[in-house]
């Protein structure tokens, strides 16, 4: 076929839109010199010229006025895609490798990496991780979990739920739990400040002026927090958390606190002080369950935001930062929103407790 000879009409359409990829200076260099090669072809320029104006070979210019020729402007902004050079690896390869990953073990290990996997099977660790990538497979990841055995666990939950998503009239819900133990830790050295480039740095290293323990109760309506300090975790502490519970709480109200199943919320002397309080109503959490306390979504976020990466000099400056921590979250409170049904959650429980039976008769 002889190309001296082509001839080619250009709409206003398209000119313009290749004019507008010549005058935009964030258009990529190759598509410069394609849209260079249309033009200057449908403006009468022999292939010599189109050569010399776009700065490459003779077969380029031919292969782009083809491609416009047969898609147009569309087509110039696209390579055509090339297979690899590497054959793909057989269907057989990936299955034997998510195979071994999800069924065995390395011999030395707990768990496969790339390079065990690619030694064992013998194929590069990058065909490992792409055959991993596609099956949705992360080995090096765990994620812990406990399943409760508490035999009122049904009970309980559609108990808590019920109060969490259609809470009594005139009564306040609140999650209560205590924090215990926050360690005031003083860094051994000053960290560097975040920078370009450059994380914010901490030592590993600290030292200990003592603890103290947080007891909280979260509205569930409002978001709000009454919380306070105490040195010590025992009933003689939450028997005092209670009644400044009891003081804040507006009397004409119902107080339904959702707790866990800790031996201090059963003694005796709480017994006895709930009894002479009708108004106060406990709702126990299911044992190995606590994750079913709101409040426990609060102590996650206090500590994220104000206390892990503080530094203390003493357990005042500790309470200190704690306080201050309420105080701004109690100005402007955002209550959690509880989004599962009773009926979900014992969903999964069943199918989690199904499939630990199912791997316990395999063994």
């Amino acid at each position: 076929m002889r190309r001296n000879d082509i001839c080619l009409y250009l709409s206003p359409d398209d000119r313009a839109k290749l004019q507008s990829l010549l005058a935009d200076r964030n258009t990529p260099r190759k598509l410069v010199w394609r849209a260079q090669i249309v033009l200057a072809t449908a403006d009468g320029h022999g292939t010599g010229e189109i050569m010399r104006r776009a700065d490459t070979s003779k077969p380029t210019v031919w292969r782009w006025q083809e491609r416009y020729f047969d898609e147009g402007v569309d087509g110039l902004k696209r390579d055509k895609t090339r297979p690899s050079r590497v054959p793909p690896l057989p269907r057989k390869t990936r299955l034997k490798v998510i195979a071994k990953t999800v069924q065995e073990s390395p011999p030395n290990a707990t768990h496969w990496t790339r390079s065990l996997m690619a030694e064992v099977v013998g194929i590069s660790p990058s065909s490992v991780g792409r055959i991993w990538a596609e099956a949705g497979l992360k080995p090096h990841l765990t994620k812990s979990f406990k399943v409760s055995n508490d035999p009122l666990f049904e009970e309980k939950v559609t108990d808590i739920v019920g109060l969490y998503l259609d809470p009594p009239e005139r009564a306040v819900v609140l999650c209560v739990d205590e924090k215990s133990q926050i360690q005031a830790l003083d860094r051994t050295q000053p960290g560097l400040p975040l920078k370009k480039g450059r994380a914010a740095t901490m030592t590993h290293d600290y030292k200990r002026h003592g603890t103290t323990t947080l007891f909280a109760a979260l509205d569930v309506k409002s978001g709000q927090v009454i919380a306070e300090c105490q040195p010590r975790h025992r009933a003689k502490e939450f028997l005092k958390f209670l009644r400044r519970i009891d003081r804040d709480v507006p009397k004409s109200r119902a107080v339904h606190l959702v707790l866990d199943n800790y031996a201090t919320h059963k003694t005796p002397e709480v017994t006895a002080w709930l009894s002479r309080h009708p108004r106060f109503h406990l709702h126990f959490t299911p044992t190995s369950a606590s994750w079913l306390n709101m409040v426990e979504r609060f102590f996650a976020e206090i500590t994220t935001r104000r206390i892990r990466r503080g530094s203390y000099a003493s357990v005042g400056d500790l309470e200190a930062a704690i306080y201050d921590y309420l105080l701004q979250h109690n100005a402007s409170p955002k209550p959690f929103t509880w989004t599962k049904s009773a009926q979900e959650i014992l969903a999964r429980e069943s199918r989690a407790l199904n499939a630990l039976d199912e791997i316990r008769g395999n063994r």
